[in-house]
């Protein structure tokens, strides 16, 4: 699949990793569409790259519907990059109670539901695509996480919500292998993000040393890295790939 003069969706692409892999597809000469709940970074972004912004909650079918109706005006659409997601932290019984049954629902609803509700529109779109060489009418990538399979005391929700991301990896590409459109998920272990960034600085420089190798933080650039590659390798389907320094989560 080649990237330059296609289009690409790129869910939160306003901020962190999204903003990375818009702004990869954008110098490899693709024509991006950031949907974002963030309207002021988004339009921004897009300003700089030379895409298009679309306000979107990625669980609402409307608007899922909104991003992929401007990504087709311009151009052939390919691709999808699903990077949207929330990660609220709460135990399951904590000091006042129950894990709150609305907060397990919302991060599932956007991590989740969300990254399908956007799999299944693109996937519709670019099944009417005419096939590149290699037989290919669009690839997907989801972002997981490594929460998946370690995850951390007070992560419940967040893990239950990238677990069913995991799940779904392999049997949507089996859906989708007649109709030439893969599908791949990337597992980030710790990355530099706005949502870590809120953090004391030293418990980010601990979450670094706590890295086998590299003994860093992941940055929007590893990730993109990685997504053009799963775009361009027509071999790269139905698979998790941790992309995480070969970390494994203590609970805490």
């Amino acid at each position: 699949m080649q990237i330059d003069g296609k289009v690409f969706i790129v869910t939160g692409g306003a901020s962190g990793l999204g903003e990375g892999t818009a702004r990869m597809l954008a110098a490899n000469g693709a024509k991006v569409v950031i949907a974002d709940m963030q309207a002021d970074k988004g339009e921004a972004v897009a300003r700089e790259i030379g895409g298009v912004f679309v306000k979107c909650d990625v669980s609402q079918e409307a608007d899922g519907q909104a991003a992929v109706a401007a990504a087709l005006k311009l151009g052939k659409l390919v691709g999808l990059v699903n990077c949207a997601g929330i990660a609220p932290a709460e135990k399951t019984v904590g000091k006042n109670g129950p894990h709150a049954l609305a907060v397990f629902s919302k991060t599932v609803t956007v991590n989740l539901i969300g990254s399908f509700n956007m799999i299944r529109l693109a996937a519709d779109a670019m099944g009417k695509n005419e096939p590149e060489a290699t037989g290919e009418r669009g690839v997907l990538i989801s972002t997981a996480s490594v929460a998946a399979y370690d995850g951390q005391i007070g992560q419940a929700a967040y893990s239950a919500s990238k677990g069913g991301v995991v799940g779904m990896t392999l049997p949507i590409a089996r859906d989708l292998a007649r109709s030439g459109i893969r599908n791949m998920t990337i597992a980030p272990g710790i990355f530099g993000t706005p949502m870590l960034f809120g953090m004391p600085q030293e418990v980010q420089d601990a979450l670094a040393a706590s890295v086998p190798f590299p003994s860093r933080l992941g940055t929007p650039e590893d990730y993109a890295k990685l997504a053009k590659h799963i775009i361009e390798n027509d071999m790269l389907n139905g698979e998790v790939i941790r992309l995480d320094g070969a970390i494994r989560l203590a609970p805490r």
